[in-house]
């Protein structure tokens, strides 16, 4: 059984674009330091400095922050050097563990983060930096989906021209159909940059081989399963994995009185929840277990979208057993006896 490391210093990091607001707090829910500092690695640097000076050990402590994109870049570059312990939590996550809370400002939100840190530190999951080209790939990921939101917003155009004279319908197809297809260009662009990433690294090709491996499961679903587990080393349980992606239904009864059916989370990553979705669907189009596995069901009288979340739960399962596994997933084949 792995030992649940011991910290007496937990620090609350509100991150924002130009500042940092930190709140370091005690095992005994003391605040100790409150900074307001600028977003740089010089900055961060002078605040650690600054506790240093405290004699507070570096490693008995604990920072926290939530997910906000490259504003955290900094922070996370600086103590990952100096190898200082990082949770990256996600924002909704910590809201809802505050519960009803009073007032908002940096300050108050740096030592809310603090708190959540001491609470729930049993159950940090330290944050660990992905290699560069898994890097890449998020960040070309992310352009791809504002050029896909992109092209969906430019294509309304067309759809829309019904309601349109013949004049105008002519005006907007010639005004925007250059642009429409530069998108389409950039978009394949991407994707075959992704590809290379992808067939130049070893371990990416690895991964992505065993992954694809399963039935429904494409391209863009295995990067981001890829990226949002740092190649399965952020999350290496496929139960934490589902929770994570929502597809894992939880009960809502107390007593007698309160009997709702079980739903999924809704603090769930909406992004990697959708892709496991036309995951499923396509998986249900194939010839296969899970089809049959789906026609039956259906045929039982459940419901359709309890079947397909039922079927996303499935593709998580068999994805991670393929790569602990480290084998592509086989197909069983059942044969009639004569």
């Amino acid at each position: 059984m792995c030992k649940v490391k011991h910290y007496d210093y937990f620090v609350g990091t509100d991150v924002s674009k130009k500042t940092l607001d930190l709140s370091l707090l005690t095992s005994g829910n003391q605040v100790l330091v409150y900074e307001q500092i600028e977003n740089t690695v010089k900055g961060i640097k002078s605040f650690i400095s600054k506790i240093k000076r405290k004699k507070i050990d570096l490693g008995k402590c604990l920072f926290c922050a939530e997910f906000t994109g490259i504003y955290s870049n900094y922070l996370q570059a600086v103590l990952v050097d100096l190898s200082i312990d990082l949770w990256m939590e996600r924002p909704v996550q910590i809201k809802r563990a505050q519960g009803m809370a009073r007032g908002k400002s940096d300050k108050m939100d740096s030592l809310r983060i603090a708190q959540y840190a001491r609470k729930y530190a049993e159950d940090a999951r330290l944050w660990l930096p992905a290699r560069e080209e898994v890097q890449r790939l998020k960040k070309l990921t992310s352009l791809r989906n504002r050029l896909l939101t992109t092209k969906k917003q430019l294509g309304q155009v067309f759809t829309e021209q019904e309601f349109l004279s013949g004049e105008d319908k002519k005006m907007l197809r010639s005004s925007s159909r250059k642009t429409l297809n530069a998108i389409k260009s950039d978009i394949k662009g991407v994707e075959k940059q992704m590809e290379q990433i992808i067939n130049d690294d070893a371990e990416l090709n690895r991964l992505y081989a065993i992954i694809t491996s399963v039935d429904g499961i494409g391209m863009f679903s295995a990067i981001e399963v890829i990226i949002t587990t740092n190649e399965f080393k952020n999350i290496k349980e496929a139960k934490k994995y589902a929770c994570y992606s929502g597809v894992v239904p939880f009960d809502h009864s107390s007593g007698s009185s309160i009997k709702k059916r079980p739903r999924v989370s809704k603090m769930a990553n909406r992004q990697v929840k959708a892709l496991l979705h036309m995951a499923a669907l396509s998986a249900v189009n194939m010839k296969g277990d899970l089809r049959d596995y789906f026609l039956r069901k259906v045929g039982e009288g459940k419901n359709k979208m309890s079947v397909i979340n039922a079927i996303r739960n499935k593709l998580v399962l068999r994805i991670f057993a393929c790569v602990n596994n480290n084998r592509p997933y086989q197909k069983k084949y059942g044969f009639k006896l004569v």
